[in-house]
Formats: structure tokens, sequence, C-alpha cells
């Protein structure tokens, strides 16, 4: 039992370390993958008013098409990308609409002003809309349900979902007994939470009639195009794809995609949400006439599952810009070239403005001509950060990116040092209280080994007895 004991304490020992080393690090990535998340919709910090909103003209010979927006945010690019596609067409109405007039905080911190709110839309159109486009949305949705249910009651429009948009609509009890897809990074807890829909995966979009679903993101620019090509025909489709640089659409029905699953290359996202801790602060220009899937490829890569960078969106004046169709949105700083309080500068539309001047800090323009706007975007991760996060951010995207053309170091080597070194520090703290602690009981007065005393005579022996025992001895 004796030899047992000090085997005891020295595995007590082993595993307080083994814990603390294990404790650190998860400590501080739980932080900081908080932080990160918090990050992606920054609360609206500004001083710019909206402007006054001009009333959208709502052609009754043409579909409508309403993108909802939730109150507390919506997916930049699940929102922005189908917007555009319809737009790009000439051939419906298209708005934003939201529970209020307020404005809406986009991923990474892009504010729109919404064109109607549900009421005001409510006053100007008799019908509900022929089109209903509903992106991920950030917050609580109970009132984009609530809406949704109306609409369907009192029409048939045609619902269109992006991404985990469709988990809005499972929420309406829209998708329940139908085939629908969303994001695969959802789809197992989309199967838990709404197991009444026949949730699909492997397809671009799931068209159900008068519900279509898209998987992931960019994948909502298929299902747009698939609705155009139902209400106006497939060489509006093909025209508009061209000319947005898109070059997955196919005529006739969904592409097929590769079944996503987790791999172990994409620990790079947690890496980056967890031990990231110098994120740069990254300045978005706001321009007239800049393309909406130019925004998105400038916020979205940047910020949601890559969480690479804090992004403030300015304008060089401070005031309000005008998107290629007609989209408000709002900066949250003016350009000042003596301080400018960014780290670095992206411009998402045409070359960087004169009125930049001669800045000290770096300055890309995202986009080459021709292009679609992501690839300029994938490109700039991987030569300022590195290809593994670019590829990343190409799979939560759902945007298929080959490795080659993508500048840059293969793997973030210092992200992934900093958990060891958090756990050596756990442990390093572990081990030197341990040391500290025994030499303070060593110098303790009487904390040394004592030599135990002999036997004493019994004091309650009779004195004769105890004579003897000192005389046989």
């Amino acid at each position: 039992m004796a030899a047992t004991e000090p085997v005891r304490r020295r595995i007590a020992h082993i595993a307080v370390i083994t814990v603390a080393a294990l404790a650190v690090p998860t400590a501080v990535g739980t932080l900081g993958v908080r932080r990160a998340a918090e990050e992606v919709y920054p609360q609206r910090v500004s001083d710019v008013a909206p402007p006054e909103r001009p009333a959208p003209v709502l052609d009754p010979g043409r579909p409508t098409v309403a993108v909802v927006l939730g109150a507390a945010g919506a997916n930049v690019a699940d929102a922005l990308a189908p917007y555009e596609v319809f737009a790009a067409t000439g051939r419906f109405n298209v708005v934003t609409v939201a529970p209020t007039s307020d404005p809406v905080t986009l991923t990474g911190g892009l504010d729109l002003v919404p064109d109607l709110s549900f009421a005001e839309l409510a006053a100007r159109a008799s019908e509900p809309p022929d089109v209903v486009v509903v992106p991920q949305l950030h917050g609580p949705t109970s009132d984009v349900v609530d809406w949704l249910r109306a609409q369907r009651r009192q029409g048939a429009p045609l619902l269109l979902s992006v991404c985990v948009g469709a988990e809005v609509l499972a929420d309406a009890g829209l998708l329940d007994g139908r085939p629908a897809t969303s994001h695969w990074l959802k789809l197992i807890g989309l199967r838990r939470s709404d197991p009444d829909v026949n949730w699909t995966e492997g397809v671009r979009f799931v068209d159900d009639g008068d519900i279509v679903t898209t998987a992931g993101v960019l994948s909502g620019i298929d299902g747009a195009l698939r609705v155009v090509e139902r209400l106006v025909g497939p060489a509006e489709a093909e025209r508009v794809s061209r000319e947005l640089g898109w070059s997955g659409y196919r005529p006739g029905g969904p592409v097929a995609i590769a079944d996503e699953d987790p791999q172990p290359r994409d620990l790079v996202a947690l890496l980056s949400a967890a031990y990231r801790w110098n994120r740069p602060t990254t300045g978005v220009l706001l321009t007239d006439g800049v393309g909406e899937i130019e925004l998105a490829a400038a916020f979205r890569p940047y910020t949601e599952l890559s969480y690479l960078a804090r992004l403030r969106a300015f304008s060089l004046d401070g005031r309000a810009v005008r998107s290629r169709h007609g989209l408000t949105f709002l900066p949250r700083a003016a350009w000042r070239p003596a301080d400018p309080g960014f780290d670095r500068v992206l411009v998402p539309h045409g070359a960087p403005p004169v009125a930049l001047g001669d800045t000290s800090i770096p300055v890309r323009a995202l986009h080459d001509a021709g292009e679609f706007p992501f690839d300029g975007a994938l490109r700039d991760i991987a030569d300022t950060y590195d290809v593994a996060t670019a590829r990343w951010v190409a799979r939560s995207l759902q945007y298929p990116v080959p490795d080659r053309g993508l500048p840059g170091p293969r793997w973030p080597w210092l992200l992934t040092v900093s958990p060891l070194l958090l756990a050596g520090v756990g442990a390093g703290t572990v081990i030197l209280a341990g040391r500290v602690l025994a030499l303070r009981r060593r110098d303790r007065p009487g904390g040394g080994a004592t030599v135990p005393a002999g036997p004493t005579p019994d004091s309650s022996a009779p004195p004769g007895r105890a004579s003897r025992r000192r005389l046989r001895a």
C-alpha cells in the first residue's frame, strides 16, 4: 500500500497537467469563437441618417419579386445575389421588404435601407408578390414567418429560399411533406428539427413547383436563374448568367453537386474563429453604381464562417450610395485621408478612385473586368491569408474553385501553433505551481522529515514491573 500512494499522487498530478493543457486553449478558443460570431452582424453605429426613400415603381405589367430582409439582419450574399439576377433581366419589379422601414444590417456590417416595409408593400399592391425570396435571416424570424403565412393565405406566390432560408419556410410549416434542400452544414440539424421535410442533398436547388429551395449561398444564383427560366425563358436566364460571369447555370434542371461532408482541412475555420486575435479592420468603399454581387463578394467571404476581418463600410463623403439596380446602402464612416482608421481597404467596384489619394495603407481592387466577383475575393484571401482558408470559404459558399490560380501560403501555420502554445502555458503553469508549493512546504518549520520517537514506559504499569523490564533489557 505504501508503494502505491506515490503512484497515485503521480497519476493525479499528470491528470491535473493534462486538464490544464486542454482547458486553457479551450477557454481562450471559446471566447474567440463567441467574439467572432458577434462581429458577423456588428451593431450599427453611424451618424449617417437614411435618405428619403424614393417610392419604388411597381409596373402592373411585370411580375413583382420581393426579397425579404429580417429586422435584425440577413445574409448579404443570399439576399443580394438573387436580387441582382432578377433586376438584371429588366423583366421584374424587384424590391427589398422588411418588417419595418429601418435600415437592416447585412453580413459584415453592410447597412441596407429596405425599399418597403411589409405594411407599405400591402398598401401599394393589391395582391401578394409573384415571387418571394427568403435568404438566411439573423435573429428572431417570427414576424417574417407570420408574413409568409399571410402571403400564402392571400394567394400562391412562388417561394425561393436561399441557403438556410429554408429553415424559415420550415418554421412556417410550408415545407412539410415536400422535398427541399439547404446549406450542407445545416442539413444534419434540419433533419432533426424538421423531420417532416424531405431534405435532399447533392443538388444546387430543388424545384417543387411553387417552392424552390437552394443549397448553400451562391446556389441562390442558380435558384434565381431557374425562376427566370420558368417565368421569362431559358434564353434570358443564359444571358443574365453570362452578364454576371456565372458559369454554373445549366438550363432545364438542377445542377448536381458533390455531397459535402466536414473534412479535416475545414479545421482552418475553427482556428480562424478561435485564435485569429489580430483581425485587421478593413474598410470597404461604397460607390454609386456598385453591383449588388460585387458588394456581397466584399463582405461575405471575409466574415461569416471565415472570421478574417472586421469590416467597415465607408464612402468618400459619408453619404448614402445607390447600387447598380437602385438599392440604398448607408456607410458607417467617411474617408479621412490623414487618419483612415483602417488597416487596409477593399474596392469592390472598379479601380481605386483618385480621391483616395496616396494613402499609406494597402488598397485592393477586388475584381477584374469580366470575371465573377467572388473570384477576386478568393484570390485576395489566398494571397493575404492562405490558400487553405480560401478553399474553405469557397466550400462554405458552395462555389467550386480549383487550387490552381490561388496564390499565397498553403496553410495558416501560425494559427495552428496558437492552441499548442496555449496548451503549453496551461501545463507549464500547473507544473510551476506544483514546484513552488513543494518548496514552500519544505521550507516551512517542521515541514522536513522527522524521526519518530521511541516507545515510552507505560505509566499505568506497576513500578516493579517497569524496573524488571529495564533490567531484562
